[in-house]
């Protein structure tokens, strides 16, 4: 999802700041209905549920709104990949990796994806300048996710494979990231337009590819237990609706750079409810492993010498 860079620089705190712990809490809690959502859904059909209802709300405010879907055939092209890399597949992987281990995990995980950023931006996309700074704050990173792996202790099984289809998932992340700012940004279309042909385009791709891998048609929503329709619908009308929302709003006020800073907000939810709801265990590593990723991410984006002088890397982290 793409909005140029902007806003006023001295919008008081208390007009997005609540707003901001709203939309971390909605993305951190995204991967507490993955988790009851597996239970019952393939990875795949949990997805294309995900996608169709963020697009049937994104539809509802673009028609409230009485806005146009985009007409330019390029940028739908370019919707299309960034449908595949930013939605359908990554939000596949965490479903398959929530199979494997806790839901609070994968939450770290997704905190891993402005260092993934980086890299790809200075050096497929060129949308970033690389720095010795930028450097040490990858290396911090590369170190907080070893711990996180508990890289002395890994024996491979369910929970290696599980981390690896989360950390995979974030990757995704990181390539659709500088894909939408070097081809997306910019574009005369609105915020809203362009993130439901994101959707719609997922949707389409799910709902193709989805039968074809898992050998069976969609279950009927009413075999489903309530507990599980009801995350489908959070994870859609939630996670993919009412959170767009909340972000262009923060955009808006804050700029695209200091609203991704919900980025460090996000794992303490998945943490919390994965942990009180959920009843998750968490060694002392992984969370540990995810502060020292975090600060990683802080160093490499210039938050630890001055935040005002050097902004963040503008990045989304949907789950």
């Amino acid at each position: 999802m793409t909005t140029p860079d902007g806003g006023p620089d001295q919008a008081p705190t208390r007009a997005w700041l609540p707003t901001m712990v709203a939309l971390a809490a909605i993305w951190g809690c995204s991967f507490l209905f993955i988790s009851v959502g597996v239970r019952e859904l393939p990875p795949l059909y949990l997805a294309l549920g995900r996608v169709l209802a963020g697009s049937v709300v994104l539809l509802a405010i673009l028609a409230v709104k009485r806005e146009p879907l985009p007409r330019d055939p390029r940028l739908w092209a370019h919707s299309f990949v960034v449908g595949a890399i930013g939605s359908a597949i990554p939000w596949t992987l965490f479903g398959y990796g929530e199979e494997r281990i806790p839901s609070l995990l994968a939450g770290i995980w997704n905190g891993i994806t402005p260092l993934i950023v980086l890299p790809i931006a200075v050096l497929i996309f060129r949308t970033e300048k690389f720095s010795a700074q930028r450097g040490f704050g990858l290396l911090i990173g590369f170190l907080g996710v070893l711990v996180v792996l508990g890289a002395w202790r890994v024996q491979g099984g369910a929970d290696l494979a599980g981390q690896g289809l989360c950390m995979l998932a974030a990757v995704f992340y990181g390539l659709a990231i500088p894909y939408q700012k070097r081809f997306l940004a910019g574009t005369p279309v609105s915020g809203t337009a362009l993130s439901t042909a994101l959707l719609l385009c997922a949707t389409i791709q799910l709902a193709v590819v989805a039968p074809l891998v898992t050998g069976q048609a969609p279950p009927a929503p009413w075999s489903l237990s309530l507990k599980v329709v009801l995350s489908v619908l959070a994870l859609g009308a939630l996670g993919s609706g009412l959170a767009f929302v909340l972000n262009m709003r923060n955009i808006r006020l804050i700029g695209a750079s200091r609203s991704s800073m919900v980025t460090y907000l996000m794992p303490v939810f998945s943490i919390l409810v994965g942990v009180i709801v959920l009843h998750e265990h968490i060694t002392w590593y992984q969370p540990v492993g995810g502060l020292i990723v975090l600060a990683g991410v802080a160093v490499s984006q210039g938050l630890v010498t001055n935040l005002r002088r050097k902004p963040p890397l503008p990045a989304e982290a949907p789950a």
